[in-house]
Parts: structure tokens; C-alpha cells; sequence
């Protein structure tokens, strides 16, 4: 019988690694990158904090009310029946009322309006009786009630924002608050990519026999945008060992990471491994996953270096599970565990043990309203659509092998796309 290298479609192979042990190891080896901008606020939406944010103020800087109603002093307040006080003044958030509070005084007062001096207790305004000048209360008040202190959210000099925490939305808002215009922010991470295949044709060129339109660039642009890289295209580089060779250079002088997608199998044509051994390092070519079982990650002199496959589907599955974690790590940012669930399967699920496999769901609830996640169709590795109709993967461990339906099984929904 012929002794035979492992090939993509077999379930066993003891030289790849498992997933877990193959993203451990990518982490270790990658760095953050250098450089710092200091930027507009509004221009950092989405950008990984350098250095971290102290609050240079009180939030809130005054202690204010946070209720309607009326401020008056808890030594006023019954003990038992009821009391009458006089209304002196009003506060309205951004006009405090200016006179201090005496005994038997209260103030009408509004949500976020600095307390009056001498004041220490807001009363809501539906538990008073008014008439003209005059409130009447009972004595089932606290001292304290409906304040807020002076810094109670936040002392100044308190940490706000700690380095490697990603601006969002409401990040922008929080340090708006702080009078804060400009901050600190690690430089985008420089990605340089291209597909390899001699198959491969552009959008606007004619397709011969056996030639296809390459797709994979067009997806890695749009995951590599949305993790906010700097993005260098270089194109289809043919299968020609010099042609590939030149492009991993020039890409290694451009960028601190660079991605292909074909040309990590064992084919004849396929030179990416092979390059990438005699000018860099490979650390590992082989996953020991369904699908992307061909990944290969090493470095290319400063630069790191992602091999992915050459199928769609491959490709993002190995991105999201790979490329992903990495860039937030050289990008400065904090690694994020995935989001794992656990849905009822729909419908039996066929797998081999082997290799932790990664199929595409689509994620409801069912009739008893309990999560469950429905397969989109055949799993082939090349066929893209089924990313686009799905919203999670359906992750089903090495040693699984099938899942009947009803049973439950891990699923990793996408946040926001892939």
C-alpha cells in the first residue's frame, strides 16, 4: 500500500495542531505594533487607547438632584406626621439657585440642578402638597434621598479608561464628559495581502475556461476594515515561485502583517509554504480544523505572516477564529474570549472525529422559545453563500462525531458581521 501525506480531506492528522493550541501559539509570537497619534476625539471612534484616561474633574462635578422636586435640610424633616416649609427659590440645571438654604426653607429644584447650600435631601415633587409659597410633607423621607455627590461616578484623578480599551460609541461619550478633546491611540496595524492562483481573475476581466473571479480580496478587505486596518491590496500574484517570492518581500517591507489566501496546500503550484520557509520562519502550516485544515503562520522578517486557503469560506473561518485575535493583539487592544452559546440542533448534523469543525447556523427560537440554530445548507468550503445567509458558527469539537437533532450543541454567534 503507498505511504501518503495527510491531505485536507482526511479526518486525522498528527502533525496539525488544534485550534486552541494553534491560536496560543499565535499570540505569543505576535507583537504590538510601535508608534502613537494623538488624536481628535471624534477621530479615535474605533482606535485602541495608548495610554489610559484619568478623570481630570469630579463627575458630576456638583452635587445636583436626581429627582424633580424640592431640596430642603434633613433636619427639617418629621419624624413623625407632617411639616410645612416655605419655597425661598428655584434650580434649574445650569442656574443653581444662589441662596442658601435656612432652617425651615426648601428650594423647587429639577433633575441635574446643584443643591442649594444648607441643602441635603431632595423630597420628589409628587410626595409634596403645595400651596402658593409653602410645601407640606410627611415623615416618610430619608436623609440623603434623591442626591448625587460630588464625584460619586467618578474623583478626580480616577482611572476612566484604562490603555488597550477600544473607543465605541459610548467611550466617546464618557471621556467627552471629561472635557477631555484629544487622546492617545496605538497606530493602525499595516496589513498587506493578495490571492495567489493562476485561476484568479479581477472584477472587469474576461473569464477563460477553469478561470474564476477572485473573491477572497474582497472579503478580507471588508473584515480587515472592519477591525480598522490599514489596508495595502496588492492584487493576484501568479503561480510562479519568483512571482510569489517578490510579492512576500515587498509585502514584508510594507506592512506588519501580511495575509494570502491559496497556496498553502501541498499542489505543485502551491509556493506560499515553500517561500516562506527558505526567506522567513513557518511556526505551523497545519490545523487540525474543518475547514482552513491549511493555515500556515510565520514571520517575514519584521513582519508577521497568515497562509490561509484558498476557498471563501475557509478563508473567513480562519480569520475570524485566527487573524481576528491576532490584530487586536498587535493593534494594542485586549483579547476578547468568543462568545460561546448553546442552541438546540434543528436538524441532525453529520461529522467526522477528527477535527473541530466550524458550520455555518442560522440562530432562532423555537415554538417552547429556547435558542436553536438551523445549518445553512451544505458545508462546502467553497461555497460562500452560506456565510452570507448565517449568523453564527455551529462549532462541534474533534472528538464529536454527529449531533442528532435536538441535541445541543456550542455556537458562536457573530457580533455584528464577520
Amino acid at each position: 500500500m503507498l505511504e501518503r501525506d495527510p491531505s485536507c480531506d482526511d479526518d486525522f492528522d498528527s502533525a496539525s495542531l488544534s485550534a486552541d493550541e494553534a491560536l496560543a501559539r499565535i499570540l505569543e509570537h505576535v507583537p504590538v505594533v510601535r508608534g502613537v497619534e494623538r488624536l481628535h476625539l471624534r477621530a479615535a471612534l474605533g482606535r485602541v487607547l495608548a495610554e489610559a484616561v484619568d478623570s481630570p474633574v469630579d463627575v458630576p462635578q456638583h452635587t445636583n438632584s436626581a429627582m424633580d422636586g424640592y431640596a430642603v435640610r434633613a433636619a427639617d424633616l418629621p419624624a413623625t406626621g407632617t411639616t410645612r416649609l416655605e419655597v425661598i427659590g428655584s434650580a434649574f440645571a445650569g442656574k443653581p439657585c444662589g441662596v442658601p438654604l435656612a432652617p425651615g426653607g426648601a428650594v423647587r429644584i429639577m433633575t441635574g440642578a446643584a443643591m442649594p447650600d444648607g441643602a441635603d435631601t431632595v423630597v420628589m415633587q409628587e410626595h409634596v402638597r403645595r400651596d402658593g409659597d409653602v410645601i407640606e410633607l410627611d415623615g416618610g423621607h430619608k436623609r440623603g434621598q434623591n442626591v448625587r455627590a460630588a464625584g460619586e461616578d467618578l474623583a478626580r484623578g480616577d482611572l476612566v479608561l484604562d490603555q488597550g480599551h477600544v473607543i465605541g460609541p459610548a467611550e466617546l461619550g464618557l471621556i467627552a464628559s471629561l472635557g477631555i478633546g484629544e487622546v492617545s491611540v496605538h497606530r493602525r496595524v499595516r496589513v498587506a495581502y493578495f490571492s495567489t492562483g493562476d485561476e484568479l481573475r479581477s472584477i472587469g476581466e474576461t473569464l477563460g475556461a477553469g478561470d474564476i473571479y477572485d473573491s477572497n480580496r474582497y472579503t478580507l478587505y471588508g473584515m480587515l476594515d472592519a477591525m480598522g486596518a490599514e489596508i495595502i491590496d496588492m492584487g493576484v500574484v501568479r503561480d510562479r515561485r519568483d512571482a510569489v517570492e517578490a510579492a512576500l518581500r515587498e509585502a514584508a517591507d510594507l506592512a506588519d502583517l501580511v495575509i494570502t489566501s491559496g497556496g498553502v496546500s501541498v499542489g505543485e503550484a502551491d509556493y506560499i509554504k515553500e517561500v516562506l520557509a527558505a526567506i522567513g520562519e513557518v511556526r505551523f502550516w497545519k490545523v487540525a480544523m474543518k475547514p482552513g485544515r491549511p493555515l500556515a503562520f510565520g514571520t517575514l522578517g519584521q513582519a508577521r505572516f497568515f497562509g490561509l486557503p484558498g476557498n471563501p469560506v475557509s478563508v473567513m473561518v480562519t480569520f475570524s477564529q485566527f487573524v481576528a485575535p491576532a490584530l487586536r493583539r498587535m493593534a494594542g487592544g485586549r483579547q476578547q474570549v468568543a462568545l460561546e452559546i448553546r442552541a438546540r440542533a434543528t436538524t441532525p448534523l453529520k461529522k467526522r472525529p477528527g477535527r473541530m469543525e466550524f458550520q455555518r447556523g442560522i440562530l432562532g427560537r423555537g415554538d417552547d422559545g429556547q435558542l436553536e440554530v438551523t445549518p445553512t445548507g451544505d458545508q462546502g468550503s467553497g461555497i460562500l453563500h452560506s456565510m452570507s445567509r448565517a449568523d453564527c458558527f455551529i462549532v462541534l469539537a474533534v472528538d464529536n462525531d454527529g449531533i442528532s437533532a435536538g441535541d445541543e450543541v456550542v455556537v458562536q454567534p457573530f457580533l455584528g458581521r464577520l
